[in-house]
C-alpha cells in the first residue's frame, strides 16, 4: 500500500509515518514528492510517499490516506551507539540468549564457527555482533548475505513470539562502513550531475540504504532523488533540478 505524509523536514516526515503506522522506519521505503524551500537554503515543507508491502492498521488516527499507484526519524546511527560493556553483551533473557544461539548456530552450519554477543539494545530493537574469522563470507557481496541472515534472524525472532522487536546483525561494523560509503556516494553522484546536468542512477538497493541517500540529499535545493524498480532491491535516481 501507499500512503503520504508531510512535515517540515524528511526526517519529521518519516517519523510522523512510522508513528501513525506503527511501522520501524526499515519496515517501509519512501519516495521524496516534494520538498518546498523556506528560505534561501532551508526548506520548509517536505511530502514523501510511504510505500508499505501489504496495508496496515494505523495505532494512531491520522489524515493522510492511501493513495493508488502513478502509472507510470530521528533515526540513530550505529556509530551514535554508546559501546556496551562485557557484561552488559551477554544475553539478559530467555529471548536474547535464544537468538544468540540461533545465529551461532546458523552460521556455524554455514561452515564458519563464530562467537555471537550483543552489539545494542533499544526499545523494540536489538543488535548482535558476529567475530568470526570469515566476516567477508559472513557479510556477502554488498552485505547481501548479512541481509538475508537478518531477515532469517527476524523471522525466528516472530516464531518466538517477538513480532514487536527488530533484530540487526553486524559484523566488524559493515553496517557504520556501509552508511559512510552510502553517504560519500550521495554527495560524490550530486556533485557529478549538477557538474553534467544529467541524472544518474545508481546501483540496486535495500530499503534502508536507499534512504540514507534520499534523506543526505534532501537538503540540497538543486538536487532531487526517487527510487524506480520494483522489489525490495531498487534504485536511486539522483537528478538536478536547478538551483532556486
Amino acid at each position: 500500500m501507499i500512503y503520504e505524509f508531510e512535515g517540515k523536514t524528511e526526517r519529521e516526515a518519516i517519523e510522523l509515518a512510522a508513528t501513525q503506522l506503527g511501522l520501524e522506519t526499515d519496515e517501509f521505503d519512501v519516495e521524496i514528492l516534494e520538498s518546498l524551500s523556506g528560505g534561501l537554503f532551508k526548506k520548509g515543507k517536505v511530502r514523501i510517499r510511504v510505500h508499505t508491502s501489504e496495508a496496515v492498521s494505523a495505532k494512531t488516527p491520522f489524515t493522510p490516506q492511501p493513495v493508488s499507484e502513478s502509472p507510470a526519524a530521528k533515526t540513530e546511527l550505529p556509530s551514535e551507539r554508546p559501546p556496551l560493556s562485557d557484561a552488559e553483551r551477554i544475553p539478559l533473557d530467555e529471548f536474547e540468549t535464544k537468538m544468540v544461539e540461533w545465529t551461532t548456530e546458523v552460521v556455524g552450519k554455514m561452515g564458519y564457527p563464530a562467537k555471537v554477543s550483543v552489539l545494542f539494545r533499544e526499545e523494540k530493537k536489538i543488535g548482535l555482533k558476529i567475530e568470526t574469522d570469515n566476516t567477508s563470507m559472513i557479510i556477502g557481496k554488498k552485505g547481501k548475505n548479512i541481509d538475508a541472515l537478518q531477515l532469517l534472524a527476524n523471522v525466528y525472532a516472530g516464531k518466538l513470539g517477538r513480532e514487536d522487536i527488530k533484530v540487526i546483525l553486524d559484523s566488524e561494523n559493515y553496517r557504520i562502513r556501509r552508511e559512510e560509503s552510502l553517504v560519500r556516494i550521495a554527495y560524490e553522484s550530486a556533485e557529478q550531475v549538477r557538474r553534467t546536468g544529467r541524472s544518474i542512477l545508481l546501483e540496486p538497493m535495500n530499503p534502508f540504504e536507499r534512504r540514507i541517500i534520499h534523506t543526505t540529499l534532501n537538503d540540497i535545493v538543486d538536487i532531487e532523488t526517487k527510487s524506480e524498480g520494483e522489489g525490495l532491491y531498487k534504485q536511486v535516481r539522483v537528478m538536478f533540478r536547478g538551483r532556486k
